[in-house]
């Protein structure tokens, strides 16, 4: 393992965070934290993954798309940030791309995603 590599996971390390195993494709909903004045709450964004960029190390970040009152919209988050309370996998999506930039021109049927019912975790 090389120093940079080392480095990145003594970091993750000291975060103490529990991330799922999701990709592209997966239903997931993000707890955020979000202050309003002087008081922090927990929010909730629900929404399919449509990419993950730097993979598994501390700079990486994935994005959300949901459809709110008609109107696609998406959101970045940073994987380790602490702002995120939590990650939780709502329904696992069978798809053949890692980058699933095409929904964002897509309506209605023709946006619906695939449950993958045979996923097995991956070997830690």
């Amino acid at each position: 393992m090389d120093l940079i590599a080392q480095l990145e996971a003594e970091q993750i390390a000291t975060l103490g965070k529990d991330i799922p195993d999701f990709k592209a494709g997966d239903t997931i909903r993000v707890g955020f934290k979000v202050t309003e004045g002087s008081r922090t709450r927990v929010q909730n964004y629900e929404g399919v993954c449509i990419s993950r960029k730097n993979g598994h190390g501390i700079a990486g970040s994935f994005t959300v798309r949901k459809i709110s009152f008609g109107e696609g919209v998406e959101r970045v988050f940073p994987l380790f940030s602490t702002n995120i309370d939590s990650i939780t996998v709502v329904r696992r999506g069978r798809v053949r791309r890692a980058k699933l930039y095409y929904l964002r021109s897509r309506r209605g049927k023709s946006a619906r995603i695939a449950e993958d019912t045979t996923y097995k975790a991956k070997k830690a």
